[in-house]
């Protein structure tokens, strides 16, 4: 059997229909993102994110790329996002490159993936040596182009604290001649079209 090594940019149509709550991610996107610092103050960092279909379009895998000011690495992983139709739950494991860990983001115990319309919540346990026991991620104002992610911090998993807002835009090439837009793999960044 031939292993198929072409990027995959669409869901296999055999794959659970669910896939497509996390499809916006699908595509090349740059962040602006701030963090609240132990002080208070809050600190600027940008980055890429970069997500697409895996394994003949049956899940979702994402690329986080996170640079500080000065061009430092701050953050570097990859979350990999797969429905289970038999226990109707996601299955969403976060791969931290730079410290070789992994992390269960839709935990059971926490209530796994939650859909508010078009928002989308989870809490998980923190890796290990974090600043905080837990972590709430929710991602707000999607569209083609945009979405907001929004990190909450807490120490009992019950009163939460915002400590970062990440602020991602698509890129874009722009093709005009056909008039027509695709996102791309590319490093122009342009307003697509509406």
């Amino acid at each position: 059997m031939e292993q198929n090594e072409q990027r995959v940019e669409k869901p296999n149509p055999n794959a659970p229909a669910e896939l497509s709550r996390f499809a916006f991610l699908i595509g090349r996107w740059r962040f602006d993102a701030k963090f609240k610092s132990a002080n208070g103050e809050w600190q600027a960092f940008h980055g890429t994110w970069l997500g697409h279909y895996i394994l003949d379009g049956y899940a979702i895998a994402d690329e986080y790329r996170m640079i500080g000011s000065s061009g430092e690495l701050i953050v570097l992983g990859m979350n990999f996002r797969i429905y289970d139709s038999a226990k109707q739950v996601w299955n969403i494991k976060w791969l931290n490159a730079l410290d070789g860990t992994w992390t269960d983001l839709t935990s059971e115990q926490f209530g796994g993936a939650r859909f508010d319309g078009e928002s989308v919540t989870y809490a998980f346990k923190a890796e290990r040596g974090a600043q905080w026991p837990f972590t709430r991620a929710t991602y707000t104002n999607i569209s083609k182009s945009h979405f907001t992610w929004r990190g909450e911090k807490s120490e009992d998993a019950k009163t939460w604290t915002e400590f970062m807002v990440v602020e991602c835009y698509v890129v874009w090439c722009v093709f005009r001649r056909c008039g027509w837009s695709i996102p791309a793999r590319c490093e122009w960044s342009f307003r697509p079209c509406e």
